[in-house]
């Protein structure tokens, strides 16, 4: 009967390791050798594994260590960026503390901790920077900020330029004139003869650097109520907004807080202290960010530069933690009747007035103004 012929051939190798199967090869694979007890995981004592190999450590003991290193090296990393920043902010607020004189830190009234106790802060916008206004400037913006942390509560108060106020040692005028007569000082004290309030911190704001900052942040989103299209042109434009929502660069926002003479005849200054105030919120919104915390190193400059303040840079943290926890925005701006006066445009104050006071301080439930009265006192919640 003939032999049957085997499909393969077998090679033996395995010089001088004394086993005969030690290197067999077989056409299409190698022909596999059982592994040794250690590769398998086997128990060298009873109740005791020895690592399998190389991979299997890795997979038992090293993907923890290099979880905890890369976790290590991640905060490391974000601490030195938050150090970075940090050091950053503060030395342009210290640059920003510097400008402000002693005669306006006179007028402020001291107060407790930002973080703790209500405080009110006068934030004055103008084209200056620092206290060194041109001859006969007046301040375009004029708005108190109440922090109230017990009651998670941030107040706005818009002042218009043009209420007719007495101003101390020069009779009755516009109370924007109390910058031109005697700066920061006198405008402060004016105020807190108005309201009968106690002004404890001050930021004057110099607009060109407001612009920068904006487009630092990537713009600002706002809700314009109306349509809204100047008359006059403004930087030497005629601006044109739209109704809804807003996505505005710095040029913009600036612009849109700041025109007086539109086409609507909805628009008033009384509404055009309603539109600071929805790019300050805005713009405060942005700066309280997670996206804005991690950009701090190259956005505290841009944060700094424009302000003059004698707020420092932890305080200013304060505000912006205030802000964070803040569950309700009040929003309010005094008001009277519009009136001329030596051929000027005026507001009348009102008794009204009074009573938004109360509301500003939380004394009052907040009313708004009259539906279809263009310049009456009020405050909404947002």
């Amino acid at each position: 009967m003939p032999t049957q012929k085997k499909p393969y051939r077998v090679y033996r190798g395995g010089h001088g390791s004394g086993d005969p199967e030690a290197g067999r090869f077989q056409f299409g694979g190698t022909v596999p050798t059982e592994p040794a007890a250690s590769d398998q995981g086997a128990s060298d004592l009873p109740g005791r594994t020895v690592a399998t190999s190389r991979g299997g450590r890795w997979r038992r003991i090293g993907w923890k260590r290099g979880v905890l290193i890369i976790t290590g090296t991640v905060v490391v990393v974000l601490g030195l960026w938050l150090f970075l920043g940090y050091r950053s902010f503060s030395n342009e607020i210290a640059k920003a503390n510097a400008r402000l004189s002693p005669r306006t830190r006179a007028t402020l009234t001291p107060a407790g901790n930002i973080l703790t106790s209500p405080q009110i802060s006068i934030i004055l916008g103008s084209d200056s920077r620092g206290e060194k206004s041109n001859s006969g400037e007046r301040a375009d913006s004029i708005l108190l900020v109440r922090t109230d942390p017990k009651h998670q509560l941030i107040s706005l108060l818009s002042i218009p330029r043009d209420l007719n106020v007495p101003i101390p040692g020069h009779g009755m005028n516009k109370i924007n004139a109390a910058y031109a007569y005697g700066g920061a000082p006198l405008l402060i004290r004016t105020v807190n003869k108005l309201t009968g309030l106690k002004v404890n911190h001050v930021v004057l704001v110099d607009f060109s650097g407001f612009e920068d900052l904006i487009n630092s942040l990537g713009g600002v989103r706002v809700y314009n109520p109306y349509k809204i299209v100047s008359s006059q042109p403004f930087d030497g434009v005629k601006w044109h907004f739209n109704k809804g929502w807003l996505n505005l660069g710095g040029r913009w926002a600036l612009a849109y807080a700041r025109i007086r003479h539109t086409t609507n005849p909805r628009d008033s200054d009384i509404t055009r202290t309603e539109r600071q105030q929805r790019v300050l919120q805005a713009l405060s919104h942005k700066l309280v960010s997670v996206g804005s915390f991690f950009n701090l190193p190259s956005l505290g400059t841009d944060i700094g530069k424009p302000l003059t303040t004698d707020l420092s840079a932890n305080e200013l943290i304060g505000l912006a933690i205030d802000k964070y926890r803040a569950g309700r925005t009040l929003q309010c701006h005094l008001g009277g009747t519009p009136e001329q006066i030596g051929g000027q445009d005026v507001i009348q104050s009102v008794p009204e007035n009074r009573g938004v006071i109360g509301m500003f301080l939380g004394q009052q439930a907040p009313q708004p103004a009259p539906k279809g009265e263009l310049y009456a006192p009020g405050c909404t919640v947002s």
